[in-house]
């Protein structure tokens, strides 16, 4: 593989991952538009929209990301009864993955940021919001919901926005309702008290936060570090994750280890939401059975990615797994792939408007005539997508003494060649669920096969897509290789 590991096993176990998000949901309102003129009523630029988008943000920033990296979400946050509220609740119901549980208390506004972006720099952000602590009807069904649905999740998140649901009460609850169940908790915070946060596992305070909370320097790798273990030992939190805009992230934890982290955005255009996304990936991590070093240094991957968008994003999974490959700079560029993974992969080349390909077999010892299918395959698609038979599934069709390498070394010698995309390996004897579930645009098989003899074609073809029958390379088989050295010499 060309990334370590165990951010490998970490990225394989994302799909399996579940987090609880508790925290200040808003709804993050963007107009789009260009400044030509100055106004003729007073002196102020003109401000024409041209598009506006609605978002989930704060908390429910975090649960988009979870959605992002195929993490499964439980979602505990309330609204108002009002039309900001109703498309939160739209909102988070067109997430793949959140389970939402969503307390709607009337009298109550739901927080709305709207922000005005021209090409890719903000001019001016307006809140409407209402901040007052919960009562304590309301705190009461708050912490129902959380009770509910804890037990079935791995890693708890709190977005602290200081919009009045993490109340002390809530707070306290919530933090040892996680340390009953085992649940490690991660705090976003909020304030100069960082108290109400004890019994936490991590958070992830800024550099301004930290120096906020703390009252003491920050400028510096050991500022950093004083500071943060000034936190860790008056405030009961375990481990604390400063995050430095272009500095990176520091990682102290309570064991005394620090852990430096550079950052690795190539180009910053918004930083909105950049936390969140630092969050929802450290959770996803953790929740995935990543130790807390490698779910920071993935965290910083996904922030690189997100501060170079405009707009408050999110980081998918093809994209973490694209950047820790090009981290690691391996030599098969990353491409082995789970199926969630290929098929989160495949969604991102679709909405980059690419057409993707796919074709498989066992490439058990690879030879001029498989190099010859790959290379016919690639030039029919912008993507190629090799699906690859498990060892398993070679010995079942190949017979005992096959394969002659297995699956790993494989996936890698086809990692190695330019014209494949990714590697997906299969243990059907057939790859007909694997095309199900990736949906090609174009299927490739040898010119031994017809168009109806094609493994899927049927699904392809019925999904408006084509079969492509690649010319032979005459002369080359992998059984005639493996039988020619098994032969007696004369």
């Amino acid at each position: 593989m060309a990334i370590s590991d165990s951010f490998s096993t970490i990225l394989q176990r994302l799909g399996a991952a579940r987090v609880m998000c508790l925290g200040d949901v808003m709804l993050d309102h963007f107009l789009y538009g260009e400044v030509s003129r100055i106004s003729p009523e007073a002196p102020v630029p003109v401000f024409r929209i041209v598009r506006e988008t609605l978002m989930l943000g704060g908390a429910g920033n975090v649960a988009r990301n979870l959605s992002a990296l195929t993490a499964g979400s439980v979602f505990v946050a309330f609204v108002g009864d009002d039309a900001a509220g109703h498309e939160v609740a739209h909102l988070l119901a067109a997430e793949a993955g959140v389970e939402s549980c969503l307390q709607v208390l009337p009298g109550r506004s739901t927080t709305e940021k709207s922000r005005f972006v021209a090409g890719v720099q903000q001019l001016l952000r307006a809140d409407r919001e209402e901040v007052e602590d919960l009562a304590g009807p309301a705190e009461a069904q708050v912490l129902a919901a959380v009770r509910g649905s804890l037990e079935s999740c791995r890693v708890l998140t709190l977005s602290d926005y200081g919009k009045g649901l993490l109340t002390p009460h809530v707070l306290a609850e919530v933090l040892k309702l996680a340390a009953d169940r085992g649940v490690p908790t991660i705090v976003d915070p909020k304030g100069r008290d960082y108290r109400r946060y004890r019994g936490a596992f991590l958070a992830t305070p800024n550099r301004a936060e930290l120096a906020e909370a703390t009252g003491m320097p920050v400028n510096g790798d050991d500022a950093i570090v004083s500071a943060a273990r000034h936190l860790i030992e008056t405030c009961g939190i375990a481990n604390l994750l400063v995050t430095r805009s272009q500095d990176g992230m520091t990682l102290v934890e309570g064991s005394g280890a620090v852990h430096h982290i550079p950052a690795r955005a190539r180009e910053v255009f918004d930083v909105s939401g950049a936390g969140d996304t630092v969050v929802a990936t450290i959770a996803a991590a953790l929740a995935a059975g990543g130790s807390l070093v490698d779910a920071a240094r993935l965290a910083n991957l996904a922030g690189g990615i997100v501060v170079g968008k405009v707009g408050t994003a999110t980081a998918s999974l093809a994209e973490l797994h694209a950047a820790a490959s090009a981290f690691a700079g391996g030599r098969d560029g990353g491409k082995a792939m789970s199926r969630d993974l290929a098929r989160a992969t495949v969604a991102a080349w679709r909405d980059q408007g690419l057409s993707v390909g796919f074709t498989n077999g066992c490439f058990d010892l690879l030879h001029p005539g498989h190099v010859s299918l790959l290379r016919q395959a690639r030039a029919a698609c912008d993507r190629l997508v090799v699906g690859l038979n498990s060892d398993a599934s070679v010995g079942r069709l190949k017979g005992p003494t096959r394969p002659v390498q297995d699956e790993d070394a494989r996936a890698r010698v086809l990692g190695a060649l330019s014209d494949v995309d990714a590697v997906v390996v299969f243990e059907e004897d057939t790859p007909v669920e694997l095309i199900r579930a990736l949906k090609p645009d174009v299927l490739v098989k040898g010119a031994d096969y017809t168009v109806e003899t094609v493994v899927g074609a049927d699904i392809v073809m019925a999904a408006g897509g084509r079969v492509v029958l690649a010319d032979l390379e005459a002369g080359f088989s992998t059984t005639r290789t493996v039988n020619k050295m098994a032969a007696p010499k004369s």
